[in-house]
């Protein structure tokens, strides 16, 4: 089949594909394709339907800068509320049939004789000149290694997988993880649920959430003072930035945060033992820091069990833990995260000699947490160490998108169109990742957390800095981290076209 030559096809269209779609678009890059493997945009807020789903960030600052929303119901929005701004945005956008839903990525190739990415949808060709990975990170659902879980003789799902079809009226409900899904999902389950036991490897820090519902004359003054909206965003932005310095170490900070999420802790639970079972052990930060004012009294009631060990068994109804304890369930529901560390397309793409997975074999690289080496062109969002402890991640995407935005002209004023980056640059980035990262919790908090790539033990997720520090290194990079500019041996030509 003949295929047409688009400038840039971005993969996936929840925050991350959004933000790059209208970043492209602002800079007058209207020759774009988005590409999404759903029937409806909003990446992890579509597929997240869990009861008590929600953000962990105020709801003004987790939105994009370019399309601020004064009309958020609440302090810290509901997953369904953030799948309809996202619908906005993209509608707001005037994607149109930019946007191809229903369309996944089921192969990518780099073509170095037309310097071009072809990709495989399973429909029409797709061929670009440049493509933007935004597939997410939370996107294929982590399910651990129990001895007999296939033999649960009940519904069994992932919270991100929720079957809406199972009623939990007068049952049993047992719930595994203590992550934050588990934290929002246990305190609905004890109201519906005749009883909740709850599978817990590892207790988590959790401090107060505060927030609430926004009056509607707030909202109607946010909308109608957009200066008043944008210093919001600002103050909150500020007050992410300054809980770096909890999260990643800083003994002052981290004692008081510490401090904070054990009055927490002893404010909500009275029984000293379930408190002394729902202490961490470990260094403040090193896992993902929780915000619940539900959890506690939740697990404190008669509704819900802690069973303070992981699950290890499964014979049909009964669930045994690694402390032997043996528990009766009906209802099976797995909170157990993501494979965030090994990106689920990462199989798929192949560059110049191997696939993503192969190249990233012993954990994501990258320089700018942005490009890779080996894989012109390409370009990966909320991928290497993009994600945040302390601020949201939209942040990240947006300084990504913006980033890609400023490379693709470096592109264009080259004679081969084509942008490698430098094996040199993407080593001394990582490197400086390391360095970074040496220090702080996330690797030596005594934790085993999601931040870390288990098969060389490096920080692969996080960026170990503040998002100031990471808008200056990219605004900072001058084109060094790719090859020189050469001229090519032939031209682009697919299907006919130049």
């Amino acid at each position: 089949m003949t295929a047409r030559i688009v400038d840039v096809v971005v993969v996936g269209a929840g925050f991350a594909g959004l933000a790059m779609a209208g970043a492209l678009r602002r800079a007058g890059r209207d020759d774009i394709l988005v590409l999404e493997r759903a029937g409806d945009v909003g990446g992890t807020w579509r597929d997240n339907t869990y009861p008590g789903v929600a953000c962990d960030v105020p709801a003004h600052l987790y939105s994009l800068a370019a399309h601020p929303n004064p009309d958020w119901s609440r302090t810290f929005a509901s997953g369904s509320e953030i799948q309809g701004y996202l619908r906005d945005v993209a509608a707001r956008e005037g994607l149109g049939d930019r946007l191809r839903l229903r369309t996944p990525l089921l192969g990518a190739r780099w073509d170095a004789d037309d310097s071009v990415w072809r990709i495989d949808t399973g429909a029409e060709p797709v061929v670009a000149r440049s493509l933007v990975l935004a597939c997410g990170r939370l996107t294929e659902p982590h399910v651990p290694a129990i001895s007999g879980l296939e033999s649960f003789d009940g519904p069994l799902f992932h919270s991100a997988r929720w079957d809406h079809d199972v009623d939990l009226t007068g049952k049993r409900v047992a719930v595994v993880g203590t992550g934050a899904s588990a934290v929002q999902l246990v305190p609905e389950l004890a109201r519906r649920a005749a009883h909740v036991t709850l599978f817990q490897r590892t207790p988590a820090w959790i401090v107060p959430r505060g927030g609430g519902a926004i009056a509607p004359a707030e909202r109607e003054r946010l909308a109608a003072h957009p200066g008043e909206l944008a210093r919001l965003r600002a103050d909150l932005y500020a007050e992410g930035e300054q809980r770096f310095a909890s999260r990643s170490g800083d003994a002052v900070a981290s004692a008081a945060a510490r401090d904070a999420a054990l009055r927490h802790l002893h404010a909500q639970v009275a029984d000293p033992a379930l408190r002394r079972a729902l202490t961490p052990d470990y260094a403040f930060g090193c896992k993902r820091v929780l915000l619940s004012d539900a959890f506690y009294p939740a697990v404190a009631s008669d509704a819900v069990s802690l069973e303070p060990t992981a699950l290890t068994t499964v014979e049909g109804s009964t669930l045994t833990a690694a402390s032997g304890a043996r528990h009766r369930a009906d209802v099976l529901v797995l909170a157990t995260g993501f494979a965030a560390a090994e990106q689920p397309y990462a199989d798929l793409v192949h560059g110049e000699s191997d696939t993503l997975a192969a190249h990233w074999s012993r954990g994501m690289t990258s320089f700018g947490s942005t490009v890779v080496a080996g894989f012109p062109n390409l370009f990966v969002l909320n991928g290497p160490n993009a994600s945040l402890g302390h601020n949201s991640a939209v942040l990240m995407a947006e300084e990504q998108a913006a980033y890609v935005v400023r490379t693709l002209a470096e592109r264009d004023r080259r004679p081969s169109r084509v942008l490698r980056v430098r094996p040199e640059a993407e080593a001394a980035y990582t490197e400086e990742i390391a360095a970074a990262a040496a220090s702080t919790p996330w690797l030596t908090g005594g934790c085993r957390n999601w931040y870390v790539d288990a098969r060389s033990g490096r920080l692969t997720l996080l960026w170990p800095g503040t998002v100031q520090a990471f808008r200056e290194r990219l605004t900072g990079a001058d084109g060094a981290e790719f090859e020189p500019a050469h001229t090519p041996v032939r031209g682009c030509e697919v299907g006919g076209e130049r």
